[in-house]
């Protein structure tokens, strides 16, 4: 029970004794023992009454801000890395961003470690205050395992929460990429109002997190959500999974990134070539010559978003959601995105079916995945803070 009441006064900050009965599903004198016990271990404090509804005002809570523990997070994708250090105040006390590094390197693994402890030692870290780290990265994870099945075993990176938490002995969890994402708009996001969500991480890749009465659906073995690889594509182009075909190979950034690399060196002109000098990385390079204008970079933007909305209207013909959001990185152009998806889900779909779901653009884009994976942890590991 306490470990439940400070997730949920982590991710709404002030609640009621009357607020967390209703969402505990427990007795007012039950939520009311409890919060006395976290009020006396001074682990919450009271803060005040809440605003006048006409009755008696109630008494709000949160947690403690001297309650001075940290949440570690680690955002991997195919090509770049990002670590967080976090409290739980939800504030960002330190962060380094795209930290060059391919996963699909023999020695990835050993390199975020690395990466991690130079972070750390950096800003002067007391270990003893970290509750957990958490990451999160595409492939096939297995999360009960704590291992990711898109690498051979034999390789660090297939057992990086294991190499992590050997290392620096702080318990540690590892997700997919995209289910992290699909948690931050459940909680953060554009599908708090939602129970039934489809979340697209739009990135180098194309994943998919399945929300259904507001819990992520993992599948029978945990690998629900590989929209990337629903057998869409026009072209025969050979996709990192191995098979031909793939969605993916024509509706992701990656894919965008090609077809105006490609276009330059045919003699089209784009101001990407000259921003890929400067920007951190190619997706940054192709995000802000969009937001420019540049015309080359929005046309090959508008073709996977139509292809994102074609591998939409597969889904919302099986699963029916609420709501679908276009989340991750690729959410920044959205407004170039948004028509062409819309277009396509016209063309594919059954009007019936598809007026019942809105399509939106999350307002929390490339900032999802560290929410997500830093909400991770506190889902995990908060309890830590009772002992620590």
């Amino acid at each position: 029970m306490k470990e439940k009441i400070l997730i949920h006064l982590y991710y709404l900050k002030e609640l009621s004794i009357a607020g967390l009965s209703k969402s505990l599903s427990k007795s007012t004198p039950i939520v009311t023992k409890v919060i006395n016990e976290l009020l006396e271990q001074r682990i919450i404090v009271d803060k005040g009454l809440a605003a006048s509804t006409g009755g008696r005002r109630a008494a709000l809570y949160a947690l403690n801000d001297d309650v001075d523990h940290l949440i570690v997070s680690i955002s991997i994708d195919q090509f770049y890395t990002s670590i967080y250090i976090s409290n739980l105040r939800q504030e960002i006390l330190h962060q380094q961003f795209d930290i060059a590094l391919d996963i699909s390197e023999p020695v990835a693994g050993p390199k975020v470690l690395e990466a991690l402890n130079v972070f750390l030692n950096r800003h002067h870290v007391d270990n003893t205050k970290i509750i957990g780290i958490g990451i999160s990265m595409p492939g096939f994870v297995n999360t009960a395992l704590g291992v990711n099945d898109s690498f051979p075993d034999n390789e660090p990176i297939h057992h990086l929460q294991n190499l992590i938490e050997k290392a620096l002995n702080i318990p540690t969890i590892i997700d997919n990429d995209s289910r992290c994402v699909a948690w931050a708009e459940k909680e953060f996001g554009g599908g708090v109002d939602s129970t039934h969500t489809l979340v697209i991480n739009l990135n180098w890749g194309v994943g998919l997190g399945i929300i259904i009465n507001g819990e992520i659906f993992t599948g029978a073995t945990g690998f629900a959500g590989e929209f990337s690889h629903i057998p869409l594509s026009n072209t025969n182009s050979l996709c990192s999974c191995g098979k031909r075909g793939c969605l993916e190979v024509e509706a992701s950034l990656k894919s965008a990134i090609a077809q105006t690399e490609m276009a330059i060196q045919q003699g089209e002109y784009s101001i990407y070539s000259t921003l890929i000098k400067t920007e951190s990385n190619k997706n940054n390079a192709l995000i802000e010559a969009a937001k420019i204008g540049d015309q080359l970079v929005i046309n090959n933007i508008g073709r996977i978003g139509f292809m994102i909305g074609k591998g939409i209207s597969t889904l919302l013909h099986i699963l029916n959601p609420n709501k679908v959001i276009i989340s991750g990185r690729g959410a920044e152009i959205g407004h170039i995105l948004a028509p062409q998806i819309q277009n396509a889900v016209n063309e594919f779909s059954i009007p019936r079916i598809a007026k019942m779901t809105a399509i939106e653009i999350s307002e929390l884009h490339k900032t999802a995945q560290q929410k997500g994976t830093t909400a991770l942890v506190v889902e995990h590991y908060i309890n830590r803070i009772l002992t620590n």
